[in-house]
């Protein structure tokens, strides 16, 4: 019998070809990170810099067509190092979407929701819901 972990998240990732990650945090700075994928509850990508778990962290992620990039605010939860390409792995997750101090615009929401109606497949977008905080 195959043993597999159950999958925490409750969104659906998809992959933006071309998207890409900007930063600062603390002493580093980087632009044009390549986006691995994304979800309305977080996002991957590629860093140079090893950054700190459990940060908070303001990304802006640029998508191929799009004019303005979207800022989103979350935490770090996760990096792990890719040898073979001499980077590291960074997960975030975003911050609740609503109006309070902290939380993502709720815009940013109806956005990540037409990228991924436009570039998840038809099996990656079954999701139950997803809600804003007010």
């Amino acid at each position: 019998m195959e043993n597999k972990e159950a999958e925490k998240r409750t969104c659906k990732r998809f992959e933006i070809p071309g998207a890409t990650v900007s930063y600062e945090f603390k002493e580093y700075s980087e632009e044009f990170s390549p986006l691995g994928d994304m979800s309305r509850g977080g996002v991957k990508f590629l860093s140079k810099n090893p950054l700190d778990i459990n940060a908070d962290i303001t990304l802006k992620i640029s998508v191929p067509g799009e004019r303005i990039p979207l800022t989103l605010h979350g935490k770090i939860r996760w990096i792990s190092f890719i040898e073979s390409k001499n980077q590291y792995q960074v997960g975030v997750k975003f911050n609740p979407y609503g109006e309070k101090e902290g939380y993502n615009y709720p815009g940013n929401l109806v956005k990540i929701i037409s990228l991924e109606q436009k570039f998840a497949t038809k099996e990656e977008t079954k999701i139950e819901k997803y809600e804003i905080d007010s």
